[in-house]
C-alpha cells in the first residue's frame, strides 16, 4: 500500500492574484491536522473529513509513518520542518514553543477552503483573504488553558520553569490566532462553551463521527466492568480501580500509557490489564461487559458512544461530553428503561462506588436495543450530513460577506 510524507514543496497550489469564486464542489481544499502520531478521536475526524474531500491536500506538523490511518495511505501529507528533527514524532509535545513558527510556514495561499482540525495549534496557519478558513475544534489546547496548572505541577523544577514561561506567550498566540478562523465548529457543547470563554467566538456544535455500525448485541453478558482508555493521569482510571477494589468487582482495563506502572500497583486481584487490543478483540470486550466505567472528564468522549453501540450501559462522571451522550438514570426521576447509564457526582472512589451499586440495583431493567438506538445521532453518516451542511452554509456566508475591491 502506497503512502507519502512530503515536504510542502511537493504540494504546489496554483497561486492567482484574483480569481472568481468557485462553487463549493470545485473548491481547492487543504486539511490541516496538528500531528499524526496515534489514531485517536481527532485522527478519526480527519479521516472522515478527508473522505468527503478525496482530492484535498493534507498538512501536519509532525507525522509518525506507522500511525498513518489506512484510509490516508496513498495521500501526500505535507509536513513542517519539525519533521526533520530526530524522533520528533515521539517528543512532539516538547516542541511546543516551535509550533507557531512552523505552522506559519505552510503556504496555503492557493486554496479556496482550509479546514483545520484543532486540539493542538492547527488553526494558527496563515490563509489568504480569499480563503475560507473553517476550524473543527476538539478543544482549545487543554495543556495551555484548562489543565495548565495540573501539567505544570507534574513537572520537575527546570521543566516547569520552561513550560510556564513558554505557555504564557503561547496563550497570547493561541488567542490571537483564533482571529484567523472564519468559522468554528465544536465537537460538543462543552467545547463550544470553552471556545466562547477562551477565544470569545461562537461555534456550531457538530458531533464527531463514531463507528456505531460496528456495534452489535451479544447473546450473553459476562461478569466484568470495562475501562477503555489511554493510561494517563487525567483519565482518572485510578478512581475506577479503587471502586472495583472496594466492591470486589471484576474490571478489565484496555489501553496502554505512562500511568501503567502506577495503576498496576493500585490494582487488586479482581483487576485485569488487557493492554492494547485489535478492533475485533475490543468489540468483543465491549459487547460482553456489564457496563463501561468512564471516570474521566472528556471534551466529547467517543468511548462511551462506542460502548453504547453494543447496547452496554455507561457509568460515567457526570461532567463534560458525557452529559451530551449518556442519558442518565436518576432514582425517583426516571426509569432505567429510558436511560443509557448512570452518573457519578464526583471523580472519587465513594461517588463511583455509589454509582456502581445504583446501577446494579436496576441493571436488569436497562434495554440494550434502546441503548444501541440512541447512538444513531453520532454515526459516521450523520457526521457527513451535519458537517457537510455546516460547510455549505459557511462557505456561502463567507462569500456573501466578502467585499472585493
Amino acid at each position: 500500500m502506497k503512502w507519502n510524507i512530503e515536504p510542502q514543496t511537493q504540494i504546489d497550489p496554483v497561486r492567482v492574484a484574483a480569481r472568481p469564486m468557485r462553487s463549493f464542489e470545485q473548491a481547492r481544499v487543504a486539511i490541516v491536522h496538528y500531528w499524526f502520531v496515534s489514531r485517536r478521536g481527532g485522527e478519526k475526524v480527519v479521516e472522515a473529513i478527508a473522505a468527503m474531500f478525496p482530492r484535498a491536500d493534507l498538512f501536519s506538523l509532525v507525522v509518525d509513518p506507522a500511525a498513518i490511518p489506512d484510509s490516508l495511505r496513498g495521500r501526500a501529507i505535507a509536513t513542517s520542518y519539525l519533521q526533520k528533527l530526530p524522533a520528533s514524532h515521539r517528543y512532539h509535545r516538547r516542541l511546543l514553543p516551535l509550533y507557531p513558527f512552523a505552522l506559519e510556514q505552510f503556504d496555503l495561499s492557493g486554496y479556496d477552503l482550509v479546514i483545520s482540525s484543532e486540539s493542538g495549534p492547527a488553526k494558527g496557519v496563515l490563509t489568504s483573504t480569499r480563503t475560507c478558513h473553517i476550524c473543527y475544534c476538539h478543544s482549545p489546547m487543554r495543556y495551555l488553558w484548562d489543565f495548565y496548572h495540573h501539567y505544570s505541577a507534574s513537572m520537575g523544577l527546570v521543566s516547569r520553569s520552561f513550560f510556564n514561561l513558554a505557555s504564557h506567550y503561547l496563550r497570547l498566540w493561541d488567542a490571537a490566532s483564533a482571529g484567523r478562523v472564519d468559522f468554528f465548529a465544536a465537537n460538543s457543547r462543552t467545547v463550544a462553551n470553552r471556545i466562547r470563554k477562551v477565544y470569545r467566538r461562537a461555534a456550531t456544535v457538530v458531533y464527531p463521527p463514531v463507528n456505531t455500525d460496528a456495534g452489535y448485541l451479544a447473546q450473553t453478558v459476562d461478569d466484568y466492568y470495562l475501562v477503555v482508555s489511554e493510561l494517563v493521569d487525567y483519565k482518572r482510571i485510578d478512581v475506577a480501580i479503587a471502586a472495583c477494589n472496594r466492591l470486589g468487582r471484576r474490571l478489565r482495563i484496555v489501553g496502554a500509557g505512562q500511568q501503567y506502572t502506577r495503576l498496576r500497583k493500585l490494582a487488586g486481584p479482581s483487576i485485569e490489564f488487557c493492554g492494547s487490543l485489535s478492533d475485533i478483540d475490543l468489540r468483543e470486550q465491549y459487547a460482553r461487559c456489564r457496563a463501561l466505567l468512564f471516570p474521566g472528564e472528556e471534551d466529547f468522549g467517543i468511548v462511551p458512544v462506542e460502548a453504547m453501540s453494543f447496547g452496554r450501559p455507561v457509568i460515567a462522571y457526570g461532567c463534560g461530553g458525557a452529559v451530551e451522550t449518556v442519558k442518565p438514570f436518576r432514582p425517583r426521576a426516571a426509569h432505567p428503561e429510558n436511560a443509557t447509564g448512570v452518573f457519578a457526582g464526583a471523580q472519587t472512589t465513594d461517588a463511583f462506588t455509589e454509582a456502581i451499586l445504583e446501577f446494579e440495583a436496576v441493571e436488569h431493567r436497562f434495554r440494550p436495543l434502546f441503548i444501541r438506538q440512541q447512538t444513531n445521532r453520532f454515526s459516521q453518516a450523520r457526521f457527513r450530513e451535519n458537517f457537510g451542511q455546516f460547510l455549505t452554509e459557511k462557505w456561502q456566508e463567507f462569500h456573501d460577506d466578502r467585499v472585493d475591491l
